[in-house]
């Protein structure tokens, strides 16, 4: 049994189905597959998802495949109601747009609040030390980091003045992912902790 999860870049795609699998292997009777899409950006995420999804769901593994889920930052994209400004109204928005659209029961979209560097912050002590010493107090609570100054953003800030190197999301982030534990940024992110959770349930239920 697996997953499908459609992801917007390379880092998501490099790092993202080990840490997943890092906190779901545990809880689950077998350990269960990952299988990334890659996108070119969040434009071609929500454009072709329809068309994806569907040839996932309906092709020659569709016995196998547990669900879809897609996942992009919620920092990013442009097409947001010009009157929603908070990030809890752009979140439900986006959820119940993309979803509508994909139109498939197995289909299922999150979003990481506000960019999957959250869920590294969650855990300090994975940087390098100067890194870990100039992080603001506010990463005690990882997703309040926001629109005006991302995860990303900051970490892309800090590393040439602390490291002496800049921050590159692919390489740093894919090691960085590897060093994090899964359940100190689950019980940090209520947003990851959603897709955990979700996760968890459609592999336990699967086939049942």
């Amino acid at each position: 049994m697996k997953f499908i999860l459609f992801v917007e870049g390379y880092t998501e795609n490099k790092a993202l189905p080990q840490f997943l699998k890092k906190w779901l292997d545990p809880q689950l009777p077998s350990p269960v597959g990952i299988k990334t899409v890659r996108f070119e950006g969040w434009p071609e995420l929500v454009k072709d998802a329809p068309l994806k999804a569907k040839m996932h769901l309906a092709g020659p593994d569709k016995n196998e495949i547990i669900a879809v889920i897609s996942l992009l930052d919620l920092y990013g994209p442009t097409f947001y109601p010009s009157d929603l400004k908070e990030s809890k109204e752009r979140y439900n928005w986006a959820k119940k747009e993309i979803e509508a659209r994909v139109n498939q029961p197995k289909f299922f979209q999150f979003f990481a609040v506000h960019e999957i560097e959250a869920w590294l912050l969650s855990e300090p002590n994975i940087f390098p030390v100067g890194i870990k010493r100039a992080l603001p107090k506010k990463i005690s609570h990882p997703e309040k980091v926001n629109f005006n100054e991302p995860p990303a953003k900051l970490l892309e800030q800090l590393y040439p003045i602390h490291v002496g190197r800049s921050y590159k999301k692919v390489v740093n982030g894919k090691e960085l992912f590897g060093k994090l534990n899964p359940s100190i940024a689950y019980n940090k992110c209520h947003r990851l902790k959603e897709l955990l959770d979700k996760m968890l349930d459609l592999a336990t239920n699967f086939n049942q």
